[in-house]
Order: structure tokens, then sequence, then C-alpha cells
């Protein structure tokens, strides 16, 4: 079958829009020329509490960094620099190289053998192992992989209790090595109703030690998942248009999950967008994308703002220093430079 191509170009950094009054400037020319240089943000702020500020500086100004996808996902930051991040529907994972450039491809037929073919058929979320290896949701195929440096793929999750995964969303780690991932039905032309769906629910799970447990199954689309800087507590966003919103689950001694509260319920918004991808920076603030763009809230559930690029995001990674937040949403790449730092995926291990 023909494989389809697919424009990518990188976005004008430094095409700028300029406003100005109207009436004779009294500016002099190094002014005028240094407000005509300065590129307008792409998408702006929405400040809900005084403390966005200490995160996100008032003047920060969104950049996008890559566009002429389908549906970008699960932005990963790589030792040396670069950005790995998913296009779902093209089932190619791409890679942005470090100080910005063309996005090439990375890994093809990233979640599936077949062809694109319209469907969230590709990979979707992306971590890293203390090893390094880069980990992989794999929608199509239903599993959870691992590549190593050398090209070499390990299936480490793919079937519950004798069945299918549904189409491992995205993941989390514990310190101590544990794998927790979220298992909705996207990866399936009918979702829920698609016949080759066999397991009756979309779980979340533990990889530990080769074994692999369901910690819950009444989330009826658990997707983005991170933990609290102490893991105490796993935030689980459920991407359901009847009910958006973001669960925070305690997390007992052994690792379990006890019963998870609402931390937030955002059904009733009209903006386009589902609770879906999220970050903790290291302060414990949630960077979470949802209607409209990514919710920032306080470690004690409090909202403190929003982060709206010209689309919608539907997943955020910290990188370079840590205080860059990538954000994918829909057929391109944002960024912007925060006040606040997360942990890099190669740092977490340390």
């Amino acid at each position: 079958m023909q494989r389809r191509h697919y424009v990518l170009c990188s976005a004008p950094l430094l095409v700028s829009v300029l406003l100005t009054g109207c009436g004779s400037s009294t500016a002099p020319p190094a002014a005028e020329k240094k407000a005509a240089e300065a590129p307008a943000s792409a998408g702006k702020l929405d400040k809900q509490d005084p403390a966005f500020d200490a995160l996100v500086a008032p003047d920060a100004r969104i950049e996008k960094v890559a566009t002429g996808f389908q549906f970008t996902e699960g932005p990963l930051a790589m030792a040396d620099g670069s950005l790995l991040f998913s296009d779902v529907p093209g089932n190619v994972i791409y890679k942005l190289p470090a100080g910005g450039g063309q996005a090439s491809v990375w890994l093809d037929k990233a979640g599936s053998e077949e062809a694109p073919s319209g469907g969230f058929i590709g990979s979707n979320g992306l971590s890293m192992d203390k090893a390094g290896n880069v980990i992989i949701c794999m929608h199509g195929r239903g599993q959870v992989v691992s590549r190593d440096a050398a090209g070499k793929q390990t299936v480490l999750a793919a079937k519950y209790q004798g069945k299918r995964l549904n189409s491992p969303n995205d993941l989390a780690w514990r310190k101590n090595g544990d794998l927790y991932f979220t298992d909705p039905p996207y990866g399936f032309a009918k979702q829920d109703d698609d016949p080759k769906k066999e397991l009756k629910f979309n779980g979340i799970y533990r990889l530990r030690n080769g074994k692999l447990d369901l910690l819950y199954k009444d989330m009826t689309r658990p997707n983005g998942i991170a933990f609290t800087p102490d893991e105490k507590f796993l935030y689980v966003a459920n991407s359901d248009p009847a009910r958006k919103l973001w669960n925070k689950f305690p997390v007992k001694e052994d690792g379990t999950l006890g019963a998870p509260v609402v931390l937030a319920d955002v059904t009733a918004e009209t903006a386009d967008g589902l609770p879906d991808g999220l970050k903790v920076d290291k302060a414990g603030n949630l960077f979470a994308t949802g209607p409209g763009g990514v919710w920032v809230y306080s470690p004690e559930g409090k909202l403190l703002g929003k982060i709206q690029p010209d689309e919608v995001p539907a997943n955020v990674g910290f990188a370079d220093d840590g205080k860059t937040l990538y954000m994918t949403a829909r057929t391109s790449v944002y960024r912007i430079r925060l006040n606040t730092a997360g942990t890099l995926p190669g740092e977490f291990w340390k």
C-alpha cells in the first residue's frame, strides 16, 4: 500500500506581526526596529490567580516551532537536546533537533505495521527508562514497547490475563522502576464497540518486574498520567466528553491506588479539547491539557491560569533546561519559557 506523504515545515519563528497605533509615532528609529522584529505570540495567557506569574511570566511568548502534521502527541526531551513527538494518525515519531530546525522521521510505522488510514493507529505517549531506552505507547499494536539506541524493540506489555490491551496511551514512572500507564480504546475504529476490543474496560496498569497489574478500571477514558514529586499521588485525566475531569489517586505503600478524588471537573466547558496529557513541575504544580489550552493547577488543586496556544494542545513535556514547556497541539508543536522547572526524563533517574 502506498504510504502518504506529508509536508513538514518548521514554524516561521522570525515572522512578526506589528501592531501600531494611529497617528504619528514619536518612537526613535531603534525602538521602531526592535518592535518590528519582535515575533508575535502564537497564543495567549489567561491568568486566573496572581500566583500564576510565579510560574509563567506575564510577557512570556508562545512560539510555534514545527507544523504540518495530522495530530501531534507525546513530547519527549532527549539527552542530546532534541525532542521526539508522535503524529498519531500519521503513524510516525518525529525528531526536532536541539535548538530548532526541521523535523525528521525518527521512527516510521511507530504504532502499527499498517499504512496510515486516518485512524489513531500510531504511537502516542513516549517516555524514557533508566537505561535511556525510549518507551513507546503503540495504539495500533496495543502494546508498550522499549526501543534502544540501536533500534531494537522489546515488547514490555501486550496482554492482560491473556487478552489484548486496548491502545496504551500515556505513561509515568516511579523511582523504584515501576511503570504506570493508561489504556483507553482510541486505537480502535469503533472504540468501545469495536469487535477487536477484547477487554471490557479501559484500565490503569502497573508494570513491575515484567508483571502487569490492573490498578483501576472505572474511568471511561483514562489518558494523561503523572505522579506528584513525592509520589504520594497520581493524576489521571479522563478524556470523555461526558465527564471531562482530572482524578487524583492516593498511592499506597505497595504502589496500588486508593479511591480517587476529583481534582477538577470541566465537563461544562464548551471550548474545544478534552483533559489529555499532563506533567507536574518540581514544585508540584500540574500542567494539564484540557478545553482550550493547558490548565495550570497548584499542588492544592487551585486553578492558577491557562496557557493557550493557537491550536488546542493534547500533551505537554518539559525540555531544554527543564524550564521550556513544549505543547503538542493538533497540527503543530509549540513551546513557552517558564519561571518554574520540570524534571527532564534523563534527570529523573539520577
